[in-house]
């Protein structure tokens, strides 16, 4: 099952998570290989909106570019005050019919106030670009966040710790997710108040290079389901970026719960959730090791997997 959503932090373009999860599922596309880049939320530097969108476009582009001779279409969209509704329109196509959109990193709150400005300023509606992501989702497409992208893709911005003057809703296609970016040791308090805080969620540390591939859909029953995978990549092995890249050196994707428990995911390990559309009714299970874990208990399901614990809720 491919994933419809993806957010992770990283330091640099590390293969597994860039060529394997991003690039390929453009390039198995048959007709459009289109790779869209949205530097959107790289803050202005002196006055120049553009010097930062590229440069955080420039970190991407030398590693898409390999993959031009195999189809790769690699295209970055700029924001822009001079932007005009056919520029939005162009955009619009893109977001539609692309294969793969990266939300790039920069500033979050900067980000979703101009995602929100192309719908609000051209067409009278702010949720548009959000509609249009979950649209991409209820397709199949992958949408990726990166960096602020992550924060943006998931429920609720981690900075809802810390700002009480400004929305941290996200766009939610990571639904009742919130994650921390480029997490390392130390910083396990920032989870655990997260957890006790907004409870709605579930809190992940995602350290350099790490991040989770999303699915989600709807039951018979109505209950929403969503699958987690958790990537773990350490086939970045430049020597210098080494005391960047967290994953080289151990380090998983941390997970606390309200009451303090701690859960570290690695390669490979997944979470099944299904919840209500209201919330009243939710529980998760774990996938590690060929065995399905009770999420709450921390014990043995009792379930062989995942499709029989769907099964059970349809």
């Amino acid at each position: 099952m491919n994933p419809t959503t993806f957010i992770y932090s990283s330091h640099n373009c590390s293969p597994y998570i860039h060529r394997d999860i991003i690039v390929q599922r453009a390039l198995e596309e048959h007709d459009d290989k289109r790779l869209l880049y949205l530097p959107m939320s790289e803050n202005v530097r002196d006055g120049d909106e553009m010097e930062s969108q590229n440069f955080g476009w420039g970190k991407f582009e030398w590693f898409l570019n390999r993959f031009i001779q195999w189809g790769l279409r690699p295209q970055p969209f700029f924001w822009s005050q001079g932007m005009g509704r056919e520029d939005v329109d162009v955009l619009f196509e893109l977001l539609i019919n692309a294969p793969v959109v990266i939300l790039g990193g920069g500033n979050t709150f900067l980000g979703m106030q101009r995602y929100q400005a192309l719908g609000e300023h051209f067409y009278g509606d702010k949720h548009m670009f959000c509609r249009m992501l979950h649209d991409r989702q209820a397709r199949g497409q992958l949408t990726v966040g990166f960096s602020a992208g992550a924060e943006q893709l998931a429920s609720v911005f981690s900075s809802v710790l810390d700002v009480d003057d400004r929305s941290c809703e996200g766009f939610g296609l990571a639904r009742d997710i919130t994650v921390t970016l480029h997490h390392e040791w130390g910083r396990e308090h920032q989870l655990i108040r997260g957890a006790q805080s907004v409870t709605h969620c579930m809190w992940f540390g995602l350290p350099n290079d790490a991040g989770l591939a999303v699915n989600t859909g709807v039951l018979p029953s109505g209950l929403i389901w969503q699958v987690i995978r958790f990537v773990v990549d350490t086939s970045w092995d430049l020597p210098n970026d080494q005391w960047h890249i967290k994953t080289r050196q151990g380090m998983k994707i941390d997970h606390f719960y309200a009451d303090g428990r701690h859960w570290a995911f690695g390669e490979g390990d997944e979470m099944l959730r299904i919840m209500s559309a209201d919330g009243g009714f939710r529980r998760a299970w774990i996938g590690v090791g060929g065995s399905v874990i009770d999420y709450w208990t921390q014990d043995h399901s009792g379930y062989p997997n995942f499709g029989a614990v769907l099964h059970d809720h349809a």
